[in-house]
């Protein structure tokens, strides 16, 4: 492939990227389309013309699934890998590609491929040299999601923790994506019926969260509420009603944007406080919620 035609692609690609940053999507696509094509016109056996073409299919790719467009996106990842043809000097972006096949079919709703596609990224990610460590974690916390959705606790739990011990090592403990997937696995054992552990989890995400974006962000707000209800669990009914306020106080402040989240959370803190007697606290509660939170009168005896 002739220099300026080289350029000439790589103009149009950075020009994507830029169209993207600026919110674009439908802009980028004739880019990436632009990028595609004049890629195409020069491809020929040369590895050089062969690589051109794959990246500009990955770019266009990229902007499609953003676009919600998911079996153009789908096609254009297939031909890329298909392009790439197992090249071990390509690892990473095989890597990437397959990430987002995957991704495209998880949002088309078929897991199973999704899954399949996801451990063949974790493959060419540990081929790379150096193994791609984050976007294994990255995979790796999918699959999970993927086995916890499917009734495999035990597959989910054990792809949850390869992601924590990477995120741990290459990010250290208070890394919000560390946090994020504390969080995961929190509530996978939660759900387990694992309390104490889910506890522990849910009590690390929040202490990380806290350090990262102080009381008055979602996930924050998010996790107080995750730990109130694991110590529920265990028994620490005090503590609980402690981190339900300050999950309501987060999402209050965080104003009606967040209006669904304060609701969810007030539900979660009144039926603690009815079911131990506190009548006057929950109606308090309830009524910090836009609207008004609707409760419901006890049965009777």
């Amino acid at each position: 492939m002739d220099s300026p035609t080289t350029t000439l692609i790589h103009i149009l690609r950075n020009r994507v990227d830029e169209l993207v940053a600026a919110g674009d999507l439908d802009e980028a696509v004739h880019a990436a389309t632009a990028a595609v094509l004049k890629a195409q016109q020069t491809l020929s056996s040369d590895l050089d013309s062969i690589d051109e073409f794959a990246s500009s299919l990955e770019v266009r790719g990229d902007v499609y699934r953003l676009l919600g467009r998911f079996e153009e996106a789908r096609d254009d990842y297939k031909q890329a890998i298909d392009q790439l043809d197992n090249r071990p000097d390509r690892s990473l972006q095989l890597g990437r590609l397959h990430a987002g096949y995957g991704s495209v079919h998880d949002q088309l709703d078929h897991p199973e491929r999704a899954a399949e596609l996801w451990q063949e990224a974790v493959r060419y990610f540990e081929l790379s040299d150096p193994p791609a460590s984050l976007d294994i974690a990255s995979m790796s916390n999918n699959l999970a999601v993927l086995k916890r959705n499917s009734g495999d606790i035990e597959g989910a739990e054990a792809e949850y923790l390869k992601a924590l011990e990477i995120l741990h090592r290459e990010l250290g403990p208070d890394h919000e994506e560390t946090a994020a997937v504390c969080n995961n696995i929190g509530a996978l054992y939660q759900s387990a019926g694992l309390h104490e552990q889910a506890r522990e989890m849910h009590m690390m995400a929040l202490e990380a969260r806290r350090k990262n974006f102080g009381d008055n962000h979602p996930d924050t707000a998010q996790s107080h509420n995750n730990l109130a209800l694991a110590l529920l669990a265990t028994g620490d009914s005090a503590w609980a009603r402690r981190h339900f306020e300050k999950a309501v106080s987060g999402f209050e402040a965080l104003g009606i944007e967040y209006s669904s989240d304060l609701e969810a959370v007030a539900e979660n803190f009144c039926a603690v406080l009815r079911a131990e007697g506190d009548e006057a606290h929950a109606e308090a509660i309830a009524a910090r919620v836009p609207g008004g939170l609707a409760i419901p009168e006890p049965e009777p005896a």
